[in-house]
């Protein structure tokens, strides 16, 4: 029992530390918490495709990937691109002359379709995503042996937790986020991270 229960809490431990560091899928995340928009189908987008990612990883597939490395090179530049187009409509924002706008109940039903094909693309276009998911936990949850899918799943447990956390918790911001010059500051963090990750995927860094 007590190595089952220290393979779960490293595999918790492991993959909180990997999910925590700020990133394109956390600033998205976070946006969209504070907004009170699609919280619920974008936290589920991240738990459920960190989950199926972490099991590639713990199952084995990370060793074959290496094997077609233009593969993750490829989603690199698609990705890279991606994160560089949101994070230009990003800065966008940052110099609108008023903060977010009530919207009618079509338009957001419309951001919110928006948001859950945002969530998607940022999530499986992100190769830091299959690096920090399949291989980095992967090769970690090998070396537990047996208790790999016990390590897996304290990993799933923490992704979970964290997307849980950020997305409803951001809405505690919404005082602070009154003032449209808070926005912009809150655009100009997402803008600048989007920009930088994607130059790095682009260019490989």
């Amino acid at each position: 029992m007590t190595s089952t229960f220290t393979a779960g809490a490293a595999g918790f431990g492991t993959g909180l530390s990997l999910i925590v560091a700020i990133g394109a899928q956390n600033a998205f995340v976070l946006r969209q918490g504070v907004r009170r928009q699609a919280v619920l189908a974008v936290v589920a987008i991240c738990a459920l495709s960190d989950a199926a990612l972490i099991a590639l990883g713990v199952g084995g597939v990370g060793a074959v990937v290496v094997k077609w490395p233009g593969a993750l090179t490829a989603v690199g530049w698609i990705g890279g691109a991606f994160l560089l187009g949101y994070g230009v409509l990003a800065a966008r924002r940052v110099f609108r002359p008023r903060g977010e706008a009530l919207r009618s109940e079509g338009e957001a039903a419309g951001s919110a379709r928006r948001a859950v094909l945002t969530c998607l693309a940022m999530t499986w276009l992100n190769p830091h995503v299959y690096i920090d998911t399949v291989f980095l936990l992967g090769s970690v949850a090998a070396d537990h042996g047996a208790l790999r899918w016990t390590f897996g799943l304290g990993a799933v447990l923490a992704s979970l937790c964290w997307f849980t956390a950020l997305g409803f918790g951001a809405r505690l911001l919404g005082r602070f986020l009154a003032k449209p010059s808070a926005w912009r500051v809150l655009d100009g963090l997402v803008a600048a991270t989007m920009i930088v990750l994607g130059a790095a995927l682009i260019t490989g860094g």
